[in-house]
């Protein structure tokens, strides 16, 4: 689904603003394991391991077999096998690097994995992370190819998570236990139930994705840019076209590329009224007298 929204986007769009070829974020891992009840002795989640990669690359897939690289994580917290696959993935220039981050027990006042200064690269755009619950059979929490570019390939802001707890389908077991006979054939990786684990049906923590350099500067100038005020929007926003323009036509589509409103005017100033739209990410196509098509994305709250 992601693959076909960003070719669907692509083919509608020419671009107002381009991102440059690297981002800086912070990311935060924050459990709300002990929600769930008493926590078993020596309780942590292993190093939170993975990659920032292309859509070339799977490293997990929710509803797939495990491989031997998550298998080792989800059973011991080792990640050997896994650092691997990422390193031979970087030699087929399908990923970028080997992300380790922090373990994290449960005997101080910490709550939190931080990895701090990740560098992405629009050419390696997507994240998987991966981390044992320990003890356990086959436990894990995970994020699979979550992407830091938007549908117009700009930087993602701020964003948060909610991640809950998978069952690699590699191990026997209901409890916080390890070292139980492999399953066997393996079964596809899939969330945990109360009926399965000691864990009711809620998160098991929040992924936080934090922007600290974007570095996404527009190739338009204020010479030859639309304007679009206010943004953010409540449902009415005024578009102004540059100086010695007129806008001639306004095409309104949602995050997957479906157009939901069409506008044709022609002056330099215009007030379109979005109030019937449901609030979220939209993107603004307009057509100019005399300059290429622009979009830029609105959001209406």
């Amino acid at each position: 689904m992601k693959k076909t929204t960003f070719s669907l986007l692509a083919c509608l769009f020419t671009y107002a603003s381009y991102a440059q070829d690297t981002a800086v974020y912070d990311i935060v891992f924050t459990s709300n394991w002990e929600a769930h009840g008493s926590l078993p002795s020596n309780a942590h989640f292993t190093e939170l391991v993975g990659a920032t990669h292309n859509n070339n690359i799977t490293l997990l897939s929710i509803g797939e077999t495990a491989s031997d690289g998550i298998e080792q994580v989800a059973e011991t917290g080792a990640f050997s096998i896994l650092e691997s696959d990422v390193t031979s993935a970087i030699n087929a220039n399908m990923a970028d690097q080997f992300i380790e981050g922090d373990n994290l027990f449960f005997n101080g006042p910490g709550r939190t994995i931080t990895i701090s200064d990740l560098t992405v690269s629009k050419d390696f755009p997507l994240l998987t992370l991966v981390s044992m619950l320990a003890p356990s059979p086959d436990w894990i929490v995970a994020v699979n190819g979550i992407s830091f570019l938007d549908p117009l390939g700009d930087w993602i802001p701020e964003t948060t998570l909610d991640l809950f707890a998978y069952d690699a389908g590699t191990e026997e077991g209901t409890t916080y236990s390890l070292s139980n006979p492999a399953t066997s054939p393996k079964e596809p990786i899939a969330m945990l139930s109360p009926s399965d684990s000691p864990l009711i049906n809620e998160k098991i923590g929040t992924l936080t994705i934090t922007p600290k350099v974007l570095n996404t500067p527009s190739f338009l100038t204020p010479k030859t840019a639309m304007r679009m005020l206010p943004n953010p929007s409540d449902g009415m926003v005024t578009l102004t076209a540059p100086l010695g323009n007129v806008i001639e036509q306004i095409e309104i589509f949602n995050t997957i590329g479906k157009l939901v409103r069409t506008f044709t005017v022609a002056t330099q100033n215009t007030t379109l009224e979005l109030t019937d739209l449901q609030k979220g990410v939209y993107f603004v196509k307009t057509q100019h007298s005399s300059l290429p098509a622009q979009t830029q994305k609105l959001l209406l709250q």
